[in-house]
């Protein structure tokens, strides 16, 4: 029997999800665009904020905080289901895109939440992809920096100023 997931209302969650067989089913720019597609259609549908994402070739990460009324299992069945839906409809495949079930983690407190949105962000940089976090397209850091905010929430600015001293460290 698999452990219950921990669930507080008002807390956001870092969130992972990875691809079936470690496939790097994200290595196109096509594909990562149709699962942000996704992720606005969700916005759309359920109520919640995204602080931070990025979408590895693998792999995904959130910083999601799901709003009163709303279910964070509901929100990312939907959005990784619709996802899987859309892609095997693509492909001409059937079967699992998702390696099990996601992974969430909540945040606690402050330091938490800056440490998981470094984490996040620099996600593309550890992995060699680039040398800056703002420089890889599917990451919420670059999307706050370019103003896109349809998906990604901006921080205050306090906040911000906190996330960028250490993004340059």
């Amino acid at each position: 029997m698999r452990k219950r997931r921990e669930i507080r209302d008002g807390f956001s969650y870092h969130i992972t999800a990875r691809i079936n067989r470690q496939e790097f089913i994200f290595e196109s720019n096509e594909i990562k665009q149709m699962f942000m597609d996704v992720i606005r259609r969700a916005k759309g549908r359920y109520h919640f904020l995204i602080r931070n994402f990025c979408i590895m070739n693998n792999h995904i990460h959130f910083i999601l905080k799901p709003l009163p009324g709303n279910s964070l299992s509901k929100i990312m069945q939907w959005i990784l289901s619709v996802f899987a839906q859309k892609y095997n409809k693509l492909y001409g495949v059937i079967g699992h895109v998702w390696q099990g079930r996601f992974k969430s983690k909540i945040i606690e407190n402050f330091r938490q939440y800056i440490n998981t949105f470094i984490y996040i962000a620099n996600n593309p940089v550890k992995a060699g992809i680039v040398k800056s976090a703002v420089d890889f397209k599917y990451n919420g850091i670059t999307e706050i920096q370019k103003g896109c905010l349809d998906i990604v929430e901006r921080p205050p600015n306090r906040i911000l100023n906190i996330i960028w001293k250490k993004l340059n460290n």
